[in-house]
């Protein structure tokens, strides 16, 4: 049991992070020694230490790292990155044991990292926790294995099923909901509108209610028809352009030819050869329901605001799964829906 309460609190470490680590996953790691906790770190950033190298340079005394048992919630790195690798390191001080969350599915590692630390003869114990380690890092898991991004959509809709009144811009959420979907910004790699959507709400599509990262901002926009004074197009955050007409770069943003055919499809391929890892779609509905029709998605959120009655205006996509949390935030629904 004691092996669970440390990688929770590895997890609970690689949370700190959330959303400012991509490419790279998030870890946590805790050192242990006679039962007691005597180091910690995490990844904080792209380029910057590993987790394990921050736990170990966090031991007031070095001395104690061969007698203690290192924690990390994902396999330890063996490649040669930005950074040495995290095996190695662990080899050198001779931890006598190596507990890990789940092994790392990205290519470069998948297993190896575990066996270098196994053949230098330190036990290694790992899948432990390994459902919520892999959880924390369902983004980095999805882009690896599906080669494609993890897939969120979202919308808010009326009580009656329309976005908006009159296909006017139109407020459905709330401030507490507002706030939600900051956040939800900050944790993805980046945000996907639609020509409509861009058009009608001139959306900046930044994180403005929180100090967390602006995502990288995505705009299908195949006959360029959005006015470069719009606000997806200032300089707040680095932009990509899907379109039919050219391929370019322009300041922060960069413009990059696409097929209507197999749109979806080409969608993916295009974002994973760009190391996009995950991606909020917004809107809007047209945009909503191409993913939703493919089947491409991963999980949904829809804001639901029971008491307000629109009557006419673009309806919220045609959607039918089951959702499997609900949570209040004053008078709107948050209903959380997993493509299984």
């Amino acid at each position: 049991m004691t092996d669970e309460i440390y990688i929770q609190r590895c997890i609970e470490l690689a949370q700190k992070a959330s959303g400012k680590t991509y490419p790279n996953p998030l870890v946590g790691s805790v050192i242990v020694h006679n039962g007691e906790i005597i180091g910690e770190g995490f990844h904080e950033k792209a380029g910057q230490n590993h987790a394990e190298i921050n736990a170990i340079n966090s031991v007031k005394n070095p001395e104690s790292l061969k007698d203690s048992t290192i924690y990390v919630s994902l396999e330890p790195c063996s490649h040669f990155g930005k950074t040495p690798p995290c095996a190695n390191k662990i080899i050198e001080i001779g931890f006598k044991k190596v507990v890990i969350g789940t092994l790392d599915s990205h290519e470069k590692v998948n297993g190896k990292g575990k066996n270098l630390i196994e053949n230098a003869g330190i036990e290694v114990v790992s899948g432990i926790l390994e459902k919520e380690c892999q959880e924390l890092n369902k983004r980095f898991f999805t882009f690896h294995q599906k080669k494609r991004p993890f897939i969120l959509l979202k919308w808010a809709e009326s009580g009656d099923g329309f976005l908006d009144k009159d296909f006017q811009p139109t407020q459905i959420g709330n401030s507490l909901t507002k706030q939600f979907v900051h956040q939800l910004r900050s944790e993805e790699h980046a945000i996907l509108v639609g020509t409509n959507t861009a058009l009608n709400d001139n959306p900046s599509l930044t994180t403005r209610e929180l100090s967390g990262r602006n995502p990288v901002r995505i705009l299908i926009d195949f006959d360029l028809k959005v006015p470069e004074n719009f606000n997806i197009y200032n300089n707040e955050a680095p932009t990509l352009v899907l379109n039919s007409i050219k391929n370019s770069v322009e300041g922060t943003v960069q413009f990059i030819k696409i097929e209507k055919e197999n749109f979806i499809e080409n969608l993916m391929k295009t974002l994973y050869e760009q190391q996009i890892q995950s991606v909020l779609v917004e809107g809007g509905s047209y945009t909503l329901q191409q993913f939703i029709d493919v089947g491409i998605w991963d999980e949904a959120i829809i804001i639901k605001n029971e008491n307000l009655v629109l009557e006419n205006g673009t309806k919220a996509p045609d959607f039918h799964a089951e959702s499997y949390k609900t949570e209040n935030f004053r008078n709107n629904t948050v209903k959380f829906y997993k493509n299984h």
